[in-house]
């Protein structure tokens, strides 16, 4: 009929290009992050500090969660909608939270936390160390206009490539990174689909669904990161001894998991799936 109009909104593209820059610009984070520790932290308390930046990489999902629980619990209109005009409630199939509010106050966050990153030092004192920042960045910083562009892009096929190939071949090297994508794709797949269980299995919104997610898993980790780093800062672990306490962990770890194949909950009857519509 001439009312019967197919979807055609293109605004999906600004959020799409808008994940692209978000993610362009919190990728460097954790590499750069993680090597300006190390360079300016002494041997035996970086690993309290990777630690408390881990942690922090939990607590801002924990929050994020708590967010959007708190954004999907208002319609997708709010503002312009009233609340006498809604006759669903958030349990309603046909309910949409207010998602677009949650992007905006993060989008609003992450600009003024970027700011204090401008004015960050050139060069750092090491910790332990005396020397003034000017005096050692004026040894070791040479200014970029004194490289040549192309003796740079031959430095980085000479020493980079190479580098690169021998990562490649470290076993141990490759194992960590295997283990690494295993881990985060459970992760992921938690924090995907559990919801929707949660609301189909159980009767819950998605509100209450993802707030559950976040109180439940996330502080754990956290506390996990945290004791982890304060571990190693006291008893001084060392990397062979730290690979031994990481494998055992994992294995009690993937024990515990492998025990809730016995924790299964009887199917909700669902009409047309599971019961007949009669």
């Amino acid at each position: 009929t001439e009312c019967e109009k197919e979807p055609g909104s293109l605004l999906w593209i600004f959020v799409m290009v808008g994940n692209i820059v978000r993610g362009m610009g919190e990728t460097p984070i954790m590499p750069l992050g993680i090597s300006y520790l190390e360079d300016f932290a002494k041997a035996e308390n970086s690993p309290f500090y990777l630690a408390c930046l881990h942690t922090a990489t939990v607590i801002g999902p924990f929050l994020g969660l708590l967010l959007a629980s708190f954004c999907a619990e208002l319609f997708v209109d709010v503002g312009s909608v009233g609340p006498d005009e809604i006759t669903i409630t958030a349990t309603d199939a046909r309910w949409v939270g207010a998602w677009w509010l949650g992007i905006l106050i993060c989008a609003l966050l992450n600009l003024l936390v970027g700011i204090p990153f401008w004015v960050l030092p050139k060069s750092l004192v090491k910790e332990g160390e005396t020397k003034e920042p000017e005096e050692t960045g004026e040894k070791s910083v040479v200014p970029l206009q004194d490289i040549d562009k192309n003796e740079a892009k031959q430095n980085i096929w000479k020493y980079f490539i190479p580098f690169l190939k021998a990562l490649f071949h470290n076993p141990v090297y490759m194992l960590f990174i295997c283990i690494t994508v295993l881990q985060f794709s459970a992760f992921d797949g938690m924090i995907s689909f559990m919801p929707k269980y949660l609301e189909q299995q159980f009767g819950k919104s998605a509100s209450d669904a993802i707030f559950l997610i976040g109180v439940y898993n996330l502080p754990v980790l956290c506390v996990g990161y945290f004791s982890g780093g304060l571990f190693m800062k006291k008893f001084k672990i060392n990397i062979y001894q730290a690979a031994n306490i990481a494998f055992w962990v994992s294995l009690l770890e993937y024990l515990l998991y492998f025990a809730a194949y016995w924790t299964v909950c009887d199917t909700s009857p669902v009409a047309g799936l599971t019961v007949s519509y009669e």
